[in-house]
């Protein structure tokens, strides 16, 4: 199995990014943060977890070992294939992600493209005590604040992922109005 890659990314394509390492190409499917680091510097370090079915052998990416450990999490859910958790990976942070399972947060789910209200309600419910007991479970203050803030994003017009992605930074220890004010600062 390959766990980590370091080379040289040498072409993006459609279906992934190409890392040469030391003369050969592998065509890596990676989330957003590994493609980011990738076009920051000329050689890259990525963490990888390697797919195979009796047809196809296929290489995940990832910027850090938690966005892997996740990903590896999702696949053990019933319904949840690669492409679905890379997209589920792919759309926050670990520590989000975690807290979204640990608060039983479906509705972040459901707003990822391939995720329906079952899918997302099996991710919560199957991961919850996984995560619950891993040690790096993100603090959950300011959860209430986070979801009224999220949802008058909601009322605002945003979708809830973009409702979500505005409120990435803002300080969980702020009330919900301030929250929503500092989301609309961000986003201007």
């Amino acid at each position: 199995m390959i766990a980590r890659l370091r080379g040289t990314p040498v072409a993006r394509r459609v279906d992934g990014l190409v890392i040469d390492v030391n003369g050969v190409g592998y065509l890596v499917a990676a989330t957003p943060s590994a493609l980011r680091r990738a076009d920051a510097k000329g050689e890259v370090a990525l963490e990888i977890h390697t797919h195979v079915r009796e047809d196809t052998l296929q290489l995940y990416g990832f910027a850090e070992a938690a966005e892997r450990e996740l990903f590896e999490q999702l696949l053990s859910v019933s319904g949840i294939g690669p492409k679905v958790a890379l997209a589920i990976v792919s759309g926050s942070s670990p520590a989000e992600l975690r807290r979204a399972i640990v608060l039983e947060d479906t509705a972040r789910f459901e707003a990822i493209p391939g995720i329906g209200k079952k899918t997302a309600q099996r991710v919560v419910l199957e991961l919850k005590e996984k995560v619950a007991s891993a040690a790096d479970v993100p603090e959950v203050r300011g959860t209430d604040s986070h979801l009224v803030a999220r949802d008058a994003l909601v009322e605002l017009g945003y979708t809830l992922g973009d409702a979500e992605r505005a409120l990435v930074g803002v300080d969980l220890e702020l009330p919900a109005e301030e929250r929503v004010r500092v989301a609309l600062k961000k986003a201007a």
